[in-house]
């Protein structure tokens, strides 16, 4: 594993020295650490804190696979476009286990390359698990079932792009909306293939340079997301990735096809960095547990915020090659802001806002390119209603996430200075807290038994478990004691273990009671 072009200062049009790390270096295995293993996974860590990127060389089936993909979905694109007549430019989001129409047509090969770069990620999630001395599966719990469940769809997305002049719009790089400071993966990392250059990084000391300079097609560039970023306490940052504008557009003349692999966790699973800690790591408060759901909702309210404010006029009339959001068609694609102002011109389309004001002084429709009478226009009522009621949504769901986060943080501080409390009184509060009916009576740390209830897997009956972290309502993270398994139970399919520390003390309190 060489390390190529050991260069001097990373620019945005030169290539940096990342890492080139052999995808069969990296597959875990029974038995004692090899040292190519050893070497691989410090050259693939090394890489991505020094530059948060790498680069990663499947197996001669797999890179063939995955340029089969790049080609077959260059032809796709291509005779899209021949037949409908639009402009040589597309993207195409591939989902597993979702029930295609008839009418839905997809690029070959997409669910041979969905399950080689599914492979290849979670082999690139288990190495970076083991840098941060963690159990090479430890991420496995936030990950869909492999294969998946009947009837339901991947979390994670493999998304193929073609363009042939690069723009800053949505869909240049792996389906999502790339704005000039960058673009960061939500999820928890990215594996980008394509047939020719053009992806920036930046680089930890905010410096942007060609990541993909020296990558062919089929090798693998490796981005790592937000998502993994919490739940690694931010030992391992999230990367900022845009297109290499003046790169792309003189050595990619005849187009790009890029194939982007985002590895998604479940919506249900749970962000929590308690295997950190066990590790011996700091964990910053702001790292606390959350569900992945809350977790993306406030990264998209965040996205949008910043968004909105590009002065992009580009996505209106990309609308026909990604998939629209509400908040999209319900938007100024000038101002960001919500058309509360609608107005119907004389061909037919609504415009409100800064694009509104630039339709009426160019008499022009931006959309259809037909002349606009300024006497013409009509208040588009339906339109402002909808705006306005999706703005109100917005504005709700963003409060109630922030008021939830506080309750949750008061109800934690105040069951943790109630039981300092009745430590320092030499009280013992579980039994009282169950009357209660509190959604808290076990602390971090402690040893319980799983009693089971309904929802509890038989396998994890009777087994003695560690609490690793808290949940919301009453829900807590545990490890079971000899497997090392982690599941999620409510406190009600718990109970305490017989020599644990709150059952000893009323014991030996009991007979000095008696006593006196």
């Amino acid at each position: 594993m060489a390390v190529a072009h050991p260069s001097g200062e990373a620019m945005a049009t030169a290539g940096a020295p990342l890492a080139r790390v052999r995808l069969s270096d990296l597959v875990a295995y029974d038995g004692a650490p090899t040292p190519t293993y050893v070497r691989a996974i410090e050259a693939l860590s090394g890489s991505l804190m020094r530059h948060n990127a790498a680069i990663i060389e499947p197996g001669t089936e797999d890179a063939s696979l995955i340029r089969c993909g790049l080609e077959a979905a260059r032809l796709y694109f291509r005779t899209r476009a021949h037949n409908s007549g639009k402009g040589s430019r597309g993207v195409y989001i591939y989902r597993a286990g979702r029930a295609l129409e008839d009418w839905d047509s997809s690029p070959p090969c997409m669910v041979d390359v969905f399950r080689c770069m599914g492979k290849s990620a979670r082999v690139a999630l288990s190495a970076i698990a083991r840098h941060l001395r963690l159990r090479t599966d430890v991420f496995n719990h936030l990950l869909d079932d492999n294969p998946l469940p009947a009837n339901e769809a991947s979390s994670s997305v493999l998304v193929a792009t073609y363009s042939t002049l690069w723009q800053s719009c949505k869909g240049d790089i792996g389906g999502v909306k790339t704005p000039p400071n960058g673009e960061v993966e939500k999820g928890l990392l990215t594996l980008i293939s394509s047939d020719s250059p053009g992806v920036q990084v930046c680089d930890p000391n905010n410096r942007w340079y060609l990541a993909d300079g020296g990558s062919a097609p089929g090798d693998l560039l490796l981005l790592t997301g937000k998502a993994l970023s919490h739940a690694t306490a931010g030992l391992r940052p999230a990367a900022s990735y845009r297109p290499a504008l003046d790169y792309s557009s003189s050595t990619a003349s005849g187009g790009r096809t890029s194939l982007a692999f985002r590895l998604v966790p479940q919506g249900n699973a749970i962000l929590d960095c308690s295997p950190i800690a066990a590790a011996g790591h700091v964990i910053p408060q702001s790292y606390g547990p959350i569900s992945v759901s809350q977790f993306m909702d406030d990264l998209s309210a965040e996205e949008d915020i910043m968004c909105n404010l590009s002065e992009n006029i580009y996505v209106a009339r990309d609308n026909l090659n990604r998939e629209l959001s509400l908040r999209s068609v319900l938007s100024d694609p000038l101002s960001g802001g919500f058309l509360e102002d609608a107005m119907v011109v004389s061909c037919g389309h609504s415009f409100g806002g800064l694009l509104l004001r630039k339709v009426i002084e160019t008499s022009r429709c931006t959309s259809c390119s037909a002349e606009i009478e300024s006497s013409s226009l009509i208040p588009n009522h339906a339109l402002r209603a909808a705006a306005a009621a999706v703005k109100h949504e917005d504005d709700r769901r963003l409060f109630r996430n922030a008021a939830l986060r506080k309750r949750r943080k008061e109800m934690v501080d105040r069951t943790d200075m109630a039981k300092r409390q009745n430590i320092e009184n030499g009280e013992i509060a579980v039994d009282d807290a169950l009357q209660k009916g509190l959604q808290y009576p076990f602390a971090v740390n402690e040893k319980v038994v799983i009693k089971g209830n309904r929802r509890t897997p038989d396998k994890f009956v009777g087994k003695e478990a560690m609490i690793t972290s808290q949940c919301l309502n009453g829900w807590y993270l545990l490890k079971i004691i000899g497997s090392g398994e982690s599941v999620r139970l409510q406190y009600r399919s718990l109970q305490k273990t017989l020599n644990s520390p709150a059952v000893d003390e009323r014991r030996c309190l009991q007979p000095d009671q008696e006593n006196g």
